[in-house]
């Protein structure tokens, strides 16, 4: 499954209607209503306010709005696009200012999808992949070098400690941990190695 790192804002005009999605990472159902509550008292002069959100590891919940407009036309499109990405806790929300004209059932249906692809344009995804978090413990002198590969290998460093010995918490991702590994066997003839290995879900940003 695919989550929200970063929120977004995206705005499309269809015929002179203005419709304006935020998108937001969540994690429970009062979070999601919280959200959508104070975005109807921003936008309180807004003919609609639509909206749909996923929640849970594999998506389990699911609930959308068309608030006032069609049945079919706002809420449900809005909730497809979030699931064609493969999405789960999040939620957008989806603004529209009536313009005067009538768009129909389809251009309706176009136009929240629409301005819900935009929203999720500006913000950052990210992949749930398996992981570890990991730590090593090194000289003074490998500094430089450990922080090189970490670098290179893309490899999280959480927290760093200076004592004797320099302490750091890693996070890795599993398909880099053999190659890691083999690295600091080979740099550090086998000197330097994982200590407190845990496995953790870990996201990966993926734009």
């Amino acid at each position: 499954m695919n989550v929200v790192v970063d929120n977004g804002r995206g705005e499309i005009v269809e015929k002179k209607s203005r419709f304006i999605a935020h998108v937001f990472s969540i994690k429970t159902e009062d979070e999601a209503t919280t959200i959508i509550n104070q975005i109807k008292k921003k936008y309180w002069d807004a003919r609609h306010n639509c909206f749909a959100y996923v929640i849970g590891d594999k998506g389990e919940i699911q609930r959308f709005s068309d608030d006032g407009e069609p049945q079919g036309t706002a809420g449900k499109p809005i909730l497809e696009v979030i699931t064609s990405r493969d999405l789960t806790n999040v939620l957008v929300v989806v603004t529209r200012y009536f313009g005067g004209v009538l768009l129909g059932t389809g251009g309706l249906v176009r136009a929240y999808q629409g301005a819900t692809i935009e929203g999720l344009a500006n913000a950052t995804l990210g992949e749930i992949i398996d992981g570890l978090t990991a730590n090593i413990e090194f000289e003074y002198t490998n500094l430089g070098k450990i922080q090189y590969i970490c670098e290179a290998d893309n490899i999280q460093i959480d927290e760093t400690n200076y004592t004797e010995k320099v302490h750091m918490a890693l996070t890795i991702e599993k398909e880099k941990i053999d190659g890691f590994v083999h690295k600091l066997q080979n740099e550090f003839s086998g000197e330097i190695q994982l200590e407190d290995i845990k496995e953790k879900k870990i996201c990966k940003k993926i734009k």
